[in-house]
């Protein structure tokens, strides 16, 4: 490849992240190639994706940036104006409500495979070269570039290589990049269910001994987003052997099971969807940056879901990447200095998260009589200090 024909950003993984990543830079006038193993299916309104996300404010302002928002919000997106939060143990609930923000939404509910859908239809449309089906298979680096050898035998050179490939990134592993962390031996458990009573626009968590069980509202089969929607994604917490168990009953034994454990205002359940489950794990990856590869989104940092910031974190991580490409202005994007910078930046405020949320689920996690007396008072001081709920949530919306 000569120099003539040298792009400027590879993104190798086509989910939410590298999508958006591609999608961000090529409007931004780079010249941007997009590989991805599988091309992926197309979002279908009648058979609602299990794997949701309660989606931040900030990031909604990126895809907003990138011209797609809006066809999410008009697909199906369900905005929530409440939080409850609250320990079986005991103790006074945490509680965050919009108005107290100022604000219509605290954010949304949003499937994955709409998202996916909606970021990878205009790829082609913006400019970005995309290589699909295809993987890479090996990587090349000098002092000006990165190439990428895929399983086609094309070769793509680039000024900066993105590695948004996921947890299990080969992209990463050929950079040299090292991963820590540890599994949680547990398992999330997801579906969606139909309650007695409205879910009110409101996000619910519960913290249980074997892990957090969150009740999602969600846009019921009428397609109605308001308060007086019964539909909710179910996102339960739960040890491996237990949330076989769970996979295991019928749908009888299993709306028992989940009524006991939420014990919340929603009433009676039906399930409306199958039930699936993934496992968790703690993952990061020891650096951000390998010479010209930047490492962004599940490839760089896997956190536990039980404050919803996975893919968020993620295309944080794209906003930010964005400004430092930005800030070259015509010049070397993938300078290892300008990369260095954005890579500090980045890891320090994942790992943070990631440690919080690991912290917080050992805490609550279990029925040790220490962390059970310790919890309940903790959540009481949070929930009666307005200063600090609202601390907390700035946070997680990324303001």
């Amino acid at each position: 490849m000569s120099r003539r024909d040298m792009l400027d950003v590879v993104v190798v993984g086509a989910g939410v992240v590298g999508s958006a990543a591609a999608l961000a830079f090529a409007r931004d006038g780079l010249q941007v190639a997009l590989v991805e193993a599988r091309e992926p299916t197309p979002w279908r309104a009648d058979e609602p994706d299990l794997r949701v996300y309660a989606f931040a404010p900030d990031n909604a302002a990126l895809l907003d940036s990138v011209g797609v928002w809006d066809s999410v919000l008009q697909a199906r997106a369900q905005p929530y104006r409440h939080m409850r939060v609250w320990d079986a143990a005991g103790g006074a609930p945490i509680e965050f409500d919009a108005d107290a923000f100022a604000r219509r939404e605290l954010g949304w509910i949003v499937e994955n495979g709409l998202l996916v859908d909606r970021l990878w239809a205009p790829q082609a449309a913006a400019g970005v070269r995309v290589q699909c089906p295809d993987h890479v298979v090996a990587l090349e680096q000098d002092e000006a570039s990165a190439t990428v050898e895929l399983d086609s035998g094309r070769r793509l050179r680039a000024r900066l290589v993105v590695a948004a490939d996921g947890a299990a990134s080969r992209l990463r592993e050929l950079a040299g990049v090292a991963v820590g962390g540890h599994a949680y031996h547990q398992r999330g458990v997801v579906a969606f269910v139909d309650t007695e009573h409205p879910h009110q626009a409101t996000c619910w968590q519960r913290f249980l001994p074997t892990g957090p069980l969150a009740f999602l509202p969600f846009v019921d089969g009428s397609g109605g987003r308001g308060a007086d929607g019964r539909r909710s994604s179910i996102v339960w917490t739960l040890p491996d052997a237990e949330a076989e168990r769970m996979l295991a009953l019928d749908d009888a034994g299993f709306l028992q099971a989940l009524g006991r454990a939420f014990d919340g205002p929603l009433g009676a359940m039906q399930a409306v969807s199958r039930r699936a489950a993934f496992p968790l794990k703690l993952q990061l990856a020891k650096q951000a940056v390998a010479g010209r590869v930047a490492i962004i989104g599940d490839a760089a940092h896997a956190v536990h879901p039980l404050a919803g910031q996975g893919v968020n974190l993620g295309l944080r991580d794209v906003t930010a990447l964005r400004g430092t490409l930005r800030q070259a202005r015509g010049g070397d994007v993938g300078a290892p200095e300008r990369l260095e910078r954005w890579a500090r930046q980045r890891r320090s405020e994942n790992a943070m998260a990631a440690y919080s949320f690991d912290g917080i689920n050992r805490l609550f996690s279990n029925d040790a009589m220490l962390p059970t007396l310790i919890r309940g008072p903790l959540m009481g001081v949070v929930g009666r200090v307005p200063a600090l709920t609202h601390l907390f949530w700035r946070r997680a919306a990324g303001l």
